[in-house]
């Protein structure tokens, strides 16, 4: 029986991985790697890692009970004869089942049994699509998702500008284009942040701007585990 993981599974603490901390490991499939940010469990885990498909390679069928959030970073990355080039973002609900490929090779932001088990909206969302963005106080932004235990969207800011105005009870982002800075670090395209709470944070955009993925509320249950 495979052990029992915990990576970065106290959800107490402040977590940050850069590109210089990306450690590639091989998955059970040949030619797909994984760098792992979070993870409690065995193969079959509650899990957030970036995911590395070489070319041609692709995994089986298989369900995912605790359903799959993905963004796509780079490539193409295809899924049961579905081609999603980078900048798609996707939602499999739990108790679905797909088998993941590549035919030219992909990097993917991945997040597994981490949605309620009453959700059911399969999603598909193009960012590069100007029609799924919009202002919202005077910021762009691109929704992905909203329910009840967690909000997602991406955020593109202008040079400098704070990421949050005030209290926010959690929040995990990965820096898409551009760079975050924070008390003289600079955290460039590529880093993971997840922060517990975020009271008066100085964390805003470096001096080209930056776009982020970012996420909040899903930490209030899992604090501790």
């Amino acid at each position: 029986m495979a052990s029992l993981m915990r990576l970065n599974a106290d959800f107490s603490l402040r977590v940050e991985v850069t590109p210089d901390d990306y450690h590639w490991v091989a998955s059970p499939q040949a030619g797909v790697e994984r760098v792992m940010l979070d993870r409690i469990g065995a193969e079959k885990a509650r899990a957030t890692s970036l995911v590395r498909y070489a070319p041609e390679s692709c995994f089986p069928r298989h369900p995912h009970p605790g359903g799959e959030e993905i963004l796509v970073l780079s490539g193409t990355f295809s899924e049961d004869d579905q081609d999603y080039p980078a900048g798609w973002y996707m939602r499999n609900p739990p108790g679905s089942s797909h088998a993941p490929a590549s035919r030219e090779g992909a990097l993917i932001f991945v997040k597994l049994w981490q949605m309620l088990p009453d959700e059911q909206p399969s999603v598909r969302i193009d960012t590069n699509d100007p029609a799924n963005w919009q202002q919202q106080n005077g910021r762009a932004v691109c929704p992905l998702f909203s329910g009840e235990a967690e909000q997602v969207c991406l955020l593109r800011l202008a040079a400098h500008e704070r990421v949050f105005s005030g209290q926010v009870d959690g929040a995990e982002l990965l820096v898409l284009a551009g760079s975050l800075n924070e008390a003289g670090k600079t955290y460039p395209s590529g880093s993971w942040l997840r922060l517990p709470a975020v009271a008066a944070s100085q964390l805003g955009a470096g001096a080209q701007g930056v776009t982020v993925y970012l996420k909040t509320g899903h930490l209030l249950d899992v604090v501790g585990v």
